[in-house]
């Protein structure tokens, strides 16, 4: 059973990345909360799907637009035409990441380029375009996503390392700019969800084992654990918390 928070009731979520994985579990979670739900993706057949589930459990259905975060002219758009829909966004969710495996000899410049849009540079545009409506509204909650990856050194990934990285240097500083304003800047740390498209990828019996050794709880950490966190940190029960890195990921770190 998920608690269900009386203040996210009607109240305005915009999602990245919310197609699938981690991203459609926050979808799901927050539209059975009652709150009035927008989510951008660019997988359009995926989105649909979770769409039509949600309309079939009896829920209002989330307000789909697809849209390419290394868009940054795109991204505004969409935030435009969702809170003119729903109302103005009272809470973020910068979900969408990539975090596509590569070797340090290979990177060029225009692939570290393109993985800092695709990890890091749209958390800032989209805090950037909804922080004038949350300041209207008296306060707001963000919530950008980092990674287990690189506190735990994993290597071969450097780009996507170093962008979520950045994800928490980005939470500290805009939590002290946004907070007079009583907005709120966490940042959710996943440990290894089992998404199906890491359990398709990277869930060989050797990891499963490995895994389980690294975490203190001896159970696999699902996209619903992270939506829960999230949910808590949109609602009002999280008021006074803001700057603050929350790992989700069984014990590991």
């Amino acid at each position: 059973m998920t608690a269900i928070y009386p203040s996210l009731r009607d109240r305005t979520v915009f999602v990245t990345g919310g197609a699938s994985g981690i991203g459609a579990a926050e979808v799901a979670a927050f539209v059975r909360q009652g709150a009035r739900v927008a989510f951008v993706d660019i997988d359009d057949a995926a989105a649909a799907a979770l769409c039509q589930s949600l309309k079939a459990e009896g829920h209002a259905e989330p307000f789909f637009q697809h849209c390419d975060l290394r868009d940054i002219a795109a991204l505004r758009s969409a935030i435009a035409k969702a809170a003119a829909r729903l109302g103005p966004i009272a809470v973020l969710v910068n979900n969408a990441a990539n975090d596509q495996r590569h070797k340090w000899e290979d990177v060029t410049p225009a692939f570290w380029d393109e993985r800092m849009e695709t990890n890091l540079r749209h958390q800032f545009f989209a805090i950037q375009a909804v922080a004038p409506m949350m300041k209207a509204a008296g306060g707001g909650s963000i919530v950008n996503f980092g990674s287990i990856s690189w506190h735990t050194n994993n290597g071969g990934m450097p780009a996507y390392t170093t962008a979520k990285a950045g994800v928490e240097g980005l939470t500290k500083g805009m939590a002290r700019d946004l907070g007079p304003d009583g907005i709120r800047v966490n940042t959710v740390i996943p440990g290894w969800i089992m998404t199906q498209r890491q359990i398709d990828l990277w869930l060989t019996p050797q990891a499963e084992v490995d895994l389980m050794r690294a975490q203190c709880l001896k159970e696999k950490v699902y996209p619903d654990d992270v939506a829960r966190m999230v949910l808590w940190l949109a609602s009002d029960d999280s008021r006074m918390c803001t700057s603050q890195l929350w790992v989700v990921d069984g014990g590991r770190l």
